[in-house]
């Protein structure tokens, strides 16, 4: 038994609006995964240089701009981990009303007729699976740190603000 399945195919012969589906997941993928990326760095830098607040700054509002690197872009990934699991369960409904209606063309319901569209249908709920977790886990991760470093501030300004 052989199986040929990989996610290449489902961009070689699938139905178009599958592929257009895929290639939708896809650029949300490589999006979140250069916003994580972006994130780690800028936590990184903030391990070495940790962020201060100064008398000079307005203490009112200090926390609120310090902290908007950090919450920058935030929102797509949780609109990705939100979405793309969507995305990719309507790229296999799409899958298989179209390999339904293959099979009413066809009067053939045989698994061999059956498995090569099923799998591809599969797999695009597999790839928004795939968008998906990543960009959720980075969102509540990333979101903590920020809601911690804005609490730190925003506590560091009070302070300075009282003396």
């Amino acid at each position: 038994m052989t199986n040929n399945f990989s996610f290449l195919s489902i961009f070689s012969i699938s139905d178009p609006m599958v592929f257009a589906t895929s290639m939708v997941l896809v650029i949300g993928s490589i999006i979140s995964w250069a916003i994580i990326i972006g994130k780690f760095r800028l936590w990184n830098v903030e391990k070495i240089r940790p962020t201060k607040i100064s008398m000079e700054d307005n203490l009112d509002t200090v926390a609120d701009k310090l902290i908007e690197p950090y919450d920058r872009h935030l929102w797509f990934l949780a609109m990705t981990s939100a979405v793309a699991p969507f995305v990719g369960l309507f790229g296999t409904i799409w899958g298989i009303m179209h390999l339904f209606s293959a099979i009413g063309a066809t009067s053939s319901t045989s698994l061999a007729v059956i498995a090569p569209g099923l799998s591809i249908a599969l797999g695009t709920t597999a790839l928004g699976l795939i968008v998906a977790i990543p960009s959720a886990v980075a969102y509540q991760y990333f979101s903590k740190k920020s809601d911690d470093l804005y609490n730190k501030l925003d506590n560091t300004a009070k302070e300075k603000k009282c003396r």
